[in-house]
């Protein structure tokens, strides 16, 4: 290999490169558009994230230990959250630098695996909206969402990060 192709093959580290070199290496225009959806949206939670917890930092001041130490299930959760966001273009990227070649419409299936989770979040946020929030005329679909207990909003969001989880491993 010359250095120019080594330079070409390497060009990635870290999250940012990644999102770069998929997107380049990848010939899905699916998954291209998702690389374009997943870092915005990436972008937009990580910001979110980033206020909620000091907003989470103000409200607490001066308060127990105990209602400070809550303040850290929020990284938690947004590791749940970006991660599997995050994964299908972490995956490629990684198989396209390995020079593994997967079945032709792996990039595209992880790209609709990453679509559903995007859905999934939606869902799961309809689910947990509180009643005072909820639409005065929902449909037969927000009814139902809106119907269901706020604790299975977690639902959708983890059966769809377990879908990125497992088409990419069936599909490699």
């Amino acid at each position: 290999m010359t250095d120019a192709a080594t330079a070409e093959t390497d060009d990635y580290s870290g999250l940012l490169g990644a999102f770069r070199y998929s997107f380049r290496a990848s010939d899905s225009m699916a998954f291209k558009f998702y690389v374009l959806v997943s870092f915005v949206l990436g972008v937009f939670l990580a910001i979110i994230f980033v206020l909620a917890l000091v907003f989470w930092f103000t409200e607490v001041l001066g308060q127990s230990a105990l209602t400070t130490t809550s303040n850290a299930f929020l990284g938690v959760i947004a590791i749940f959250v970006l991660g599997p966001l995050f994964a299908p273009v972490l995956f490629v990227a990684r198989r396209h630098r390995r020079g593994e070649t997967p079945r032709p419409a792996y990039d595209t299936l992880l790209a609709l695996s990453g679509f559903v989770f995007v859905v999934s979040l939606y869902v799961g946020l309809v689910i947990t909206v509180p009643p005072k929030y909820q639409s005065p005329n929902p449909g037969a679909v927000g009814g139902f969402l809106y119907s269901l207990p706020q604790l299975s909003g977690l639902i959708p969001p983890l059966v769809a990060a377990l879908l990125v989880f497992v088409l990419h491993r069936l599909v490699r």
